[in-house]
């Protein structure tokens, strides 16, 4: 009986182990490659959120959600009498998608877009909750939080579950374009 036991809580925490050795560790840089791979569970500065916490802020409207996931351009070299269809990108409701403002390194063009549309977002306050996302196992969220942080943003929340984990819980979607560029 005692052996059952025994068997029964190390079979319980190996799905909760599993998901622990899943997790990068935290760097003190940018993630500069690689954005799709396991993210780690901390994001010092920020508040991590999973899918019930991020569905409450945004139920009660009390946080500006930004979506980092980047945006497909039309293929370069593709004739102009050529067919292209962009992908839809749906994500949560009310979001400001800010393609690109994720990667490890941006250009002085993507950071300064990065920086008008936080600053268009919050209404230029600094202590607005944001929450940033894009999907499950992104570091393009995780990246653009860090950097949101760096520009002295007071109140940043890290949903790592992004539209992944959004979905699942079978949350409303609704199909976003991103924000123009200058």
């Amino acid at each position: 009986m005692r052996r059952c036991a025994v068997a029964a809580l190390i079979a319980a925490a190996a799905p909760a182990q599993a998901a622990t050795k899943a997790r990068a560790p935290e760097p003190d840089a940018y993630r500069m490659e690689a954005y799709r791979a396991p993210v780690p569970a901390t994001l010092k500065g920020a508040t991590i959120v999973d899918t019930p916490k991020a569905f409450g802020l945004w139920r009660a409207k009390s946080a500006v959600f930004i979506d980092a996931l980047p945006h497909a351009p039309r293929p370069e070299g593709l004739p102009g009498n050529a067919v292209w269809r962009e992908q839809p990108r749906f994500d949560i409701p009310g979001s400001v998608w800010l393609p690109d403002t994720g990667y490890g390194a941006l250009s002085d063009a993507t950071q300064r877009y990065f920086e008008k549309g936080l600053e268009k977002a919050t209404g230029a306050d600094k202590t607005k909750p944001l929450v940033f996302y894009c999907l499950a196992d992104c570091w393009m969220s995780w990246n653009a939080a860090k950097r949101a942080l760096a520009l002295g943003y007071a109140n940043v929340n890290w949903y790592p579950e992004g539209t992944d984990g959004w979905a699942a819980a079978k949350h409303p979607l609704e199909e976003r374009r991103p924000e123009a560029r200058d």
